[in-house]
């Protein structure tokens, strides 16, 4: 039994960095019961955070640190979650098209989002979301992305505009959308072509491709509509949005062609 403690504290002492988070499930998956974690707390090995979450105690770690929270979800506790949308394109160097804010929000796309999130004292800026955008496995399309804490495993950026999109219209603004598909020049078409072969949503594919005719990057002419399911029928997605001769959404009149708008003028 001393021996198996011995194992489970090394895998503890190894794992969990000090300042890094791990949850009820992550140490009883390795054999730490929550009595041998409060024995843990008493040795100066473990301290709560919130229920069902620990810390190793580091003097100037703080749980609100996003980044701290979300290396941990992902490095230590092995959860899915994959920073995305906004939140990815701000760390791949798409912040200076963006207009500044405080706090920001976190997005966080994943199979399964453990409950002790809600309790963080910054539980209300994490947007939690499925991975039902696409058929494709969560940790496809990612890419790694340095940040203070280390690696963070994020939605690639021709991922992550789709997801922004998704947040169109109740969650997002086309001005924040319009201004982040004015820096995508270098975005990858294959990659593009199959995240849209794999999306699951009929606004969204409608959508990239309003935005994507209106800037008319390279990659465009590489992407025939119409070799994706577009679905059939118009879509009304904006209140008083006009709607779009090719693709049958609604959109505000700044995302109409030229030659529409000034009709529609």
């Amino acid at each position: 039994m001393r021996r198996q403690n011995e194992t489970k504290l090394k895998w503890l002492l190894e794992t969990v960095l000090p300042g890094r988070l791990v949850d009820t499930q992550t140490l009883q998956r390795h054999g730490i019961t929550r009595m041998l974690a409060h024995k843990y707390i008493d040795s100066g090995w473990l301290e709560p955070v919130v229920r069902g979450l620990y810390r190793r105690p580091k003097a100037d770690a703080r749980s609100a640190d996003w980044q701290l929270v979300v290396r941990s979800l992902q490095h230590v506790m092995d959860y899915s979650s994959v920073v995305g949308g906004r939140t990815a394109l701000e760390l791949q160097g798409f912040a200076h098209y963006l207009p500044l804010r405080g706090d920001q929000d976190v997005h966080l796309y994943g199979e399964a989002h453990p409950t002790w999130l809600k309790r963080l004292d910054e539980a209300g800026r994490y947007r939690l979301h499925s991975t039902k955008l696409f058929d494709m496995h969560a940790d496809e399309e990612t890419t790694d992305v340095d940040s203070p804490v280390g690696p963070l495993k994020c939605s690639t950026p021709e991922r992550a505009i789709l997801e922004l999109l998704d947040e169109l219209p109740k969650h997002e603004s086309v001005h924040i959308v319009d201004t982040v598909f004015e820096g995508l020049a270098s975005a990858r078409p294959r990659r593009l072509e199959k995240l849209l072969a794999c999306c699951t949503s009929i606004k969204v594919k409608r959508l990239f491709f309003v935005f994507a005719d209106k800037h008319g990057h390279a990659w465009r002419r590489h992407l025939s509509p119409e070799r994706f399911d577009l679905g059939s029928g118009p879509r009304a997605l904006f209140d008083k949005g006009q709607f779009h001769p090719r693709y049958a959404i609604s959109v505000p009149p700044e995302l109409m062609p030229q030659s529409e708008a000034r009709h529609g003028a």
